[in-house]
């Protein structure tokens, strides 16, 4: 039996997150880091969801590294393509190919309090890590609704992550089930196709104009020849949804206006007053994620389209029947329907010091230490943990934040010496979620009087940042030694024991 491979720092994920952690890792020195990744190649979220349309509703140079910079976007808001070949470029551009272990699926992560470090069991085998940073992400899962009679259906389904590009929708008549980000962006992609397009509606969403465009080759040229204006061009977008967050984060009701111009935003395309009345939504804008797009409210006004303001409920045959009894014949099924973001799939894989699963010890709700950490799971970080999403600006900048705490992290342990963990104390994980919960209440997510997917099944926000970027940036800025417990492995800690004694 070989001895099996062990290693410094074991990411898991290769998105933003994991890719970023990667470029971190090397330029603070530690090339002892290998990334596990269970697909074949780079990209997570945007490897994954490839569906006709997809695009990102953050500005370009808004949503990319600050440490890579991509003179060359094509548009102000780049769409999938773009994004993966980015990710990508800084997979080489890095030189991570050779850290990056491409198919290997994380099937469980154990902590050995005796060797203080991580087993980890991959489809490919075992492998041992001091230190395990997951990046996962919160949109790598999709959630696909348990539906009466669905495994009957005799047509096509598929959920917008997994899209079936060998499926052609040309003549067929679909169903769509969903109105967040994904399905606003597809029903235009695929309306001038369909024979018959049903959208099931069970809340509409507040929808803004997209203001998108080709960017100049002479912008590109100035950017990539003066690197300051690209610098400036991301700063200027990133002020202007800095100066935006207190809106949503503690005087909701200055968001009128915004609600005013997507109310405008409908009127402009939907003229049946009955329809306009179907996609008003009754709830404050920005209690759930404001969507942006152009093309959305036309596809819906065209005649092949139909709009069921009701959940689909069961499946009946080759018909789907929706809450309020109406029942569709179709040939596809397509799920816009998200992902298990506040039950994340990859909690129940890690096993932390008490012998418990991480999704055991969040039974009652996402709980993390400035989003990174979490009491029982020494030595397991995570990117983009509980509360540290964003409701109008780029993770991105999260991200970036949360790399500087691994960093610092990193740099702790070495310091330390020997054979050390640290493992952050219950009571200030605890005193960080109550503030951030306190927080929470006087948020648009928690008052604005919707059902959002940013709240767990106890109603509480452990998705959101209720702050700015820059107020998170600063909290993230350095390890307090004193919210961890330090902790030595036996051998050492009896040995330290035996020198007191010996002392004495």
């Amino acid at each position: 039996m070989g001895q099996r491979e062990h290693v410094r720092v074991a990411v898991i994920g290769s998105g933003f997150g994991g890719l970023g952690a990667a470029v971190r890792l090397r330029r603070e020195g530690i090339t002892d880091f290998v990334v596990l990744e269970r697909a074949g190649s780079v990209g997570g979220t945007w490897r994954d969801n490839s569906y006709p349309g997809c695009a990102c509703d953050v500005p370009s140079h808004l949503y990319s590294f600050s440490f890579a910079p991509n003179p060359d976007w094509p548009r102000t808001f780049s769409g999938q393509e773009h994004i993966r070949a980015y990710l990508e470029r800084v997979a080489d551009t890095f030189r991570l190919r050779s850290h990056i272990r491409l198919d290997h699926e994380v099937l469980m992560m154990r902590w050995d309090g005796d060797e203080l470090r991580w087993e980890i069991e991959t489809s490919q085998g075992t492998m041992t890590a001091d230190v395990v940073v997951s990046a996962t992400g919160p949109l790598s899962d999709p959630k696909t609704p348990e539906i009466p009679g669905l495994a009957d259906f005799p047509g096509k389904v598929f959920h917008s992550s997994r899209w079936d590009h060998d499926y052609d929708l040309r003549g067929k008549r679909v169903a769509m089930i969903g109105t967040g980000a994904s399905a606003i962006q597809i029903v235009p992609a695929i309306q001038p196709q369909a024979a018959k397009l049903t959208l099931f509606q069970r809340t509409p969403p507040w929808v803004l104009p997209r203001m998108d465009r080709k960017i100049t080759g002479v912008e590109r040229w100035l950017h990539r020849q003066l690197p300051f204006t690209g610098s400036a061009r991301r700063g200027l977008l990133w002020g202007i949804r800095e100066l935006q967050v207190s809106a949503f984060t503690k005087r909701p009701n200055e968001l009128g206006l915004i609600e005013s111009l997507a109310k405008a935003n409908i009127a402009g395309s939907i003229k049946d007053p009955a329809l306009r009345a179907r996609l008003t939504p009754s709830y404050r804008i920005g209690c759930k994620r404001i969507l942006l797009s152009s093309d959305y409210y036309p596809a819906l006004a065209q005649p092949n389209v139909d709009i069921v303001a009701s959940g689909l409920s069961e499946v009946r045959g080759s018909s789907v029947v929706a809450a309020d009894g109406s029942e569709t014949e179709v040939d596809a099924i397509i799920f816009g329907t998200g992902f298990h973001v506040t039950d994340l799939p990859i909690a129940e894989r890690v096993v932390g010091a008490d012998g418990i699963t991480l999704a055991e010890s969040w039974k009652d709700g996402m709980q993390s230490l400035r989003g990174a950490t979490a009491a029982g799971f020494p030595n397991w970080m995570t990117i983009i943990g509980a509360n540290t999403g964003l409701g109008n600006s780029s993770m991105i900048l999260m991200i970036e934040s949360q790399l500087n705490y691994m960093a610092d992290y990193l740099r702790q342990l070495s310091v330390l010496g020997g054979r050390a963990a640290l493992a952050a104390r219950p009571s200030a994980v605890g005193a960080w979620n109550r503030r951030v919960q306190e927080r929470m209440e006087r948020t648009v997510w928690k008052s604005g009087g919707c059902n959002s997917w940013y709240l767990d099944a106890n109603g509480r926000n452990t998705t959101l940042w209720p702050g700015t970027t820059g107020e998170f940036r600063r909290e993230t800025r350095r390890v307090d030694l004193s919210e961890y417990e330090v902790v030595r492995a036996l051998a050492e800690s009896a040995a330290a024991a035996e020198s007191v004694d010996v002392a004495s």
